[in-house]
């Protein structure tokens, strides 16, 4: 069963929604295609970071996770494909470019822009109040 916690520290929409506990981080329980979904976990926000302005493939994405972390998120197949499949469920991410059988190119949604947008600003405010708290703003 997992932790149900308060939303009420999310912005738009999912206000007030319950949040489902997923290992490092949250999701929404009910993700709806059309609300954001903030908070994030870790490794769904870096995938998203990942597919901002370009379709990739999935070794592509865990390289440039790598890369946009200077190496301090290594995201292994099992993390990505079963993000890749819950964010295609929610409609922050859909199947790109099916020319090359070999690989599977994946590419955000609107839902997911807007979803990554919402969740840097979060993102944003949090470190912001952190700094403000402990005297380094």
């Amino acid at each position: 069963m997992p932790f149900v916690a308060s939303a009420a520290s999310i912005a738009g929409p999912a206000r007030n929604a319950p949040l489902d506990y997923i290992r490092h981080g949250y999701i929404l329980a009910r993700m709806g295609k059309s609300e954001r979904q903030v908070p994030l976990t870790p490794a769904v926000f870096h995938i998203l970071l990942a597919l901002f302005g370009q379709e990739r493939h999935g070794y592509d994405i865990m390289q440039q996770v790598k890369s946009d972390s200077q190496g301090a998120v290594k995201m292994g197949p099992g993390t990505l494909y079963g993000s890749l499949d819950r964010m295609i469920n929610a409609g922050l991410v859909t199947k790109g470019n099916t020319q090359d059988p070999r690989r599977i190119y994946y590419k955000l949604t609107t839902l997911g822009q807007v979803t990554l947008r919402a969740e840097t600003e979060r993102l944003s405010r949090l470190a912001a109040a952190a700094r403000r708290q402990l005297g380094t703003a």
